[in-house]
């Protein structure tokens, strides 16, 4: 993924924050959350014996997230 960033910098020259265009923000963040669903499906499955359901796994990260979320 390439981004057109634009950097903020400090009286020193020091980069302190960086500017993404709202699409490019959004895209990101969408990657991030599939990510993380990714890794608590993971994390779900491991933690059981049992043959997880797709359904059923979303299902759990989704009250995990919300949990986390609170």
């Amino acid at each position: 993924m390439q981004f057109k960033e634009t950097f903020v910098v400090d009286n020193y020259g020091e980069k302190i924050a960086v500017m993404l265009p709202i699409k490019e923000y959004n895209k990101l963040i969408a990657e991030l959350e599939d990510a993380e669903d990714i890794k608590a499906y993971r994390k779900v499955k491991a933690m059981k014996s049992e043959v997880i359901l797709f359904d059923r796994a979303v299902k759990e990260i989704a009250g995990n997230r919300k949990r986390k979320n609170d």
